[in-house]
């Protein structure tokens, strides 16, 4: 692959940063553009060039280099000015330079790598800067410190700032589809953005050596790893260009961490000199994270970079290097776990959670895998050593949450005695062995006969064994009728097993006043961590109380972060995803699920809701992408039912809307079909939530008269408001909509609202239904007047990577039921520069019509008054 084809695939990844600064220039405003070595500063200035010389502007390039910096005028020299003999000095090429940007038209002077310019070009910019109002567009490390010099070109005249951070999940997902020509899986996909630390340059690489040396195949049209490495000798030159700038010292101490591993800072003090640490973090080699100890922890960052220390022949030998550093960890203490309770507010977790987006995933992720790899082998040779149910207890417990390796976990099952047990573990070793067998694709039935089997042998186990069987038959076929009145193994509240069932089976029957009933107490002695407060924080969230459900689960999130504990990360993840969704708090949602993403598929117990939360973010490219076969949904399992017991877990949903054709009687058809399979397998709670959804994505009677009837039967009325004005938006009565709208009082379907409305322009417009799709145009843009948060995109970042202006995004809004002669009239333009506009956003955007590109854009903005 050619390095120009690949640096227009990379620059795909920045088209949102591309489009900001063609922005600020096009306003005469300078930027400068930071980042980390290979964050893509130099892809996204060539793609901002290109865009500008296409358009007529003249751009002025120059490049620092790494070993033309103490070359006199070396950088200046590379733009071929015509400078008289014997007048070479720095004013007089200042001269020439600055006459070349007063030439008719526009110009754009561009440095890349400014702080690798030699001095004698910077003093040319400098007094070139002084003379002219050309805006400048520059590149520099995201963390070096400036000479007095760069900072004397930069600081002249009006300048933006713009960083490059690291990519995230479903950026790496895209990156890597684009490079390599089709999606990898989950795990590969994880490990690529653990060992590059989300580096675009470390995440091309490492994707194109590893397929190189086939260390990646492609299995189903995914890439798959064959092996637990990428790392690979092609990756050497790429490694030794990054820390080319490094010293002696800084490159010794990135050697000594790479034998440590993931260290407390307080130890690594012992052994590096602190000017190393901190040039290494200056230069964004070093990561320190607070951990779940007191202190804090520091690692490698790019993961890779210690890949390529452990894998040097030249290096890794070195014994007195190791020696010393084996003598300062023994003399190393140990201290205590941290306990901490957090207070009761919205802002504070939100805050939080917006803070901790500073942070990491690749490190974060690299701290839960070495965490959970030296639990899984401590407890697996204390196992082998010492065969009890006890022990073995301790290592499924593993599986549950972090990676399972299943020939040990038949293993264990298999080999473990039964002698002298605690009834509680015993339980948990065959409940385990039974959710195996459903891993294993053997089915529900063999998983019931396993445990029916083990309470004819323990008949003191029967109710608990009877619990089990509801709990593996609820989740994985359907509910039973009603628990109330049937066995008595679901009798009771607050502590057990059966407690805990009970709370499930009502949350998925979608009565959460029931399931938090149950679920009461602190559950000190429950056999399967997690369920309870899972139960709890999803069942307020049924209930309506969606702040409630949020502040409850990012706590129990921060905690389970805190605590390394994969199994509490992915649940508590999962239904504050919901509640993020729910209420628009899109960015933070997109960052929590990519945060789980990264740490790769999780254990058996919870891949189910990994898979629901990949469904979650894949509605993004269902309902706006241009590509949605790139969508991270891809990377979910698909041989599952389309109904499952929680929204998400059951794939019909998204399959529903990720293939909405268009055709709003078709949908109708198949989203009441779906959502009468969920009732009927007495998933009333994702019968539900699929029933609001395409309410809001599409209005239409069906679906809305099924919604009702599932709120009224479970006596839910906090969705009052959002009912009504749905009915009036599906019986086309403007009068009431408009007084509903007028009085609405803001609750939690603020947003459900804006999105019905929305969705209900868009039906209109698809069935050419132009008075229809005004009246609604001038109501929902009266509502996100009202409440700007209520308009925001079901695209989690759709203003972020939209490349369209906003008077683009404005005519594409109207272009889906208005002429160009209307438009223009709204909007105090002619008709053929509306045309124009239009063409330029179909170019854009790939979109084929104007009904297209309606519903790509959405209503992003709304439609100006006429009055």
């Amino acid at each position: 692959m050619s390095g120009i084809h690949k640096n227009r695939r990379l620059g795909r990844v920045f088209d949102s940063e591309v489009q900001r600064i063609l922005d600020f220039v096009a306003r005469g405003i300078g930027v400068r553009l930071v980042g980390a070595p290979g964050s893509g500063k130099t892809t996204v200035l060539h793609s901002v060039m290109s865009n500008l010389e296409k358009t007529g502007v003249a751009v002025h390039f120059i490049s620092g280099l790494r070993t033309h910096r103490t070359i006199p005028y070396a950088a200046i020299k590379g733009l071929g000015l015509d400078v008289r003999p014997g007048r070479s000095g720095v004013l007089d090429i200042a001269d020439v330079f600055t006459s070349q940007l007063a030439k008719t038209g526009k110009h754009l002077l561009v440095v890349d790598d400014l702080h690798l310019v030699d001095s004698e070009s910077l003093a040319v910019l400098e007094a070139v800067r002084r003379r002219s109002d050309c805006p400048m567009v520059a590149t520099a490390p995201e963390m070096w410190a400036l000479s007095r010099g760069q900072l004397a070109v930069l600081n002249n005249g009006r300048e933006a700032h713009l960083q490059l951070d690291p990519l995230h999940y479903e950026q790496v997902h895209l990156l890597i589809a684009q490079i390599l020509g089709a999606p990898a899986d989950a795990e590969t996909t994880a490990r690529i953005l653990t060992k590059s630390a989300g580096n675009p340059r470390l995440i091309v690489r490492i994707a194109e050596t590893a397929s190189l040396s086939n260390l990646l195949v492609m299995k189903d049209k995914k890439w798959c790893m064959v092996g637990d490495t990428l790392w690979n000798e092609h990756l050497r030159g790429t490694i030794e260009a990054l820390l080319g700038e490094l010293n002696a010292d800084e490159f010794t101490a990135l050697h000594i961490m790479s034998i440590l591993g993931t260290a407390r800072v307080d130890v690594l003090h012992k052994v590096i000199q602190p000017e190393a640490l901190e040039g290494l973090e200056r230069r964004g080699f070093l990561t320190v994270l607070a951990d779940h100890h007191n202190g804090s922890i520091a690692a490698i960052s790019p993961p890779v970079i210690a890949d390529y220390f452990r894998g040097s022949k030249k290096l890794r030998d070195r014994k007195l290097l190791r020696s010393k550093i084996a003598g300062v960890l023994e003399a190393a203490p140990q201290e205590a776990p941290e306990t901490r309770t957090t207070a009761d507010s919205l802002s504070r977790v939100l805050s939080a959670l917006r803070l901790e987006r500073g942070d990491h995933d690749a490190l974060t992720s690299r701290h839960f895998h070495d965490h959970n790899a030296d639990r899984e082998r401590i407890r697996f040779e204390r196992w082998q050593a010492n065969k009890t149910v006890a022990n073995a207890a301790a290592l499924l417990r593993i599986y549950w949450g972090a990676p399972v390796d299943i020939e040990r976990a038949r293993r264990v099952c298999a080999e473990t005695t039964n002698f002298d047990a605690d009834p509680r573990d015993l339980l948990f070793v065959k409940v385990t062995e039974a959710m195996l067998a459903i891993q294993d694709g053997q089915g529900p039935s063999v998983a019931v006969d396993i445990l029916q089997n083990f309470a004819g042998d323990y008949r003191d186990f029967r109710a608990d064994v009877e619990n089990a069987v509801v709990f593996l038959s609820a989740s994985h076929g359907r509910v039973p009728e009603d628990t109330s009145q049937g066995s008595v193994a679901l009798e009771g509240r607050g502590q057990g097993m059966g407690s805990l069932v009970r709370g499930l089976v009502e949350l998925y029957r979608f009565k959460p006043a029931a399931a938090l009933e149950a679920v009461e107490g602190a559950g000190d002695d429950d056999a399967f961590s997690h369920l309870r407060p899972f139960i709890r924080g999803f069942a307020l969230f049924a209930a309506g109380r969606v702040e409630e459900s949020l502040v409850f689960a990012l706590d129990w999130r921060a905690e389970a972060r805190k605590n390394l504990d994969q199994f509490g990360v992915v649940t508590s993840s999962y239904v504050a995803a919901h509640g993020l969704l729910y209420r628009g708090h899109f960015e933070e949602a997109e960052y929590l699920m990519s945060s789980v993403f990264a740490m790769g598929r999780p254990g058996f117990v919870v891949d189910s809701l990994y898979d629901a939360m990949l469904r979650l973010a894949g509605l993004r490219h269902a309902t706006t992408a241009i590509m949605p076969a790139l969508s991270i949904a891809a990377q979910a399992r698909t041989d599952i039912p389309d109904v499952g017991p929680l929204p998400g877990i059951g794939k019909g949903a998204y399959e529903l809307i990720a293939h909405y054709n268009a055709q709003p009687s078709a949908f109708d058809r198949k989203a009441t079909k779906l959502i009468r399979r969920q009732l009927k397998s007495g998933y009333v709670l994702e019968a539900m939530m699929t029933a609001l959804l395409c309410t809001c994505l599409c209005p239409g009677r069906p679906v809305l008269d099924l919604l009702q009837k599932i709120l009224r039967e479970g006596g839910i009325s906090v969705h009052d408001q959002f009912i009504a004005i749905a009915a009036a938006v599906v019986e086309g009565d403007y009068n009431l909509l408009g007084l509903l709208l007028k009085h609405y009082e803001p609750d939690i379907d603020t947003y459900q609202v804006g999105l019905l409305l929305r969705g209900a322009l868009k039906r209109h417009v698809i069935e050419g239904d132009a008075a229809a799709a005004d009246s609604m145009t001038q109501a929902s843009s009266i509502f996100a007047v009202r409440f700007p948060s209520a308009n925001e995109q079901l695209s989690f970042n759709s203003f972020r990577t939209t490349p369209l202006t906003e008077r683009e995004i404005e005519i594409a809004v109207m272009a889906g039921h208005r002429t160009n002669a209307e438009i223009g009239e709204h909007l105090g333009i002619s008709a053929r520069t509306v045309e124009n506009h239009i063409s330029n956003a179909l170019r854009k955007t790939g979109a084929t019509s104007r009904i297209s590109l309606f519903m790509l854009v959405g209503t992003s903005l709304p439609p100006r008054d006429p009055g």
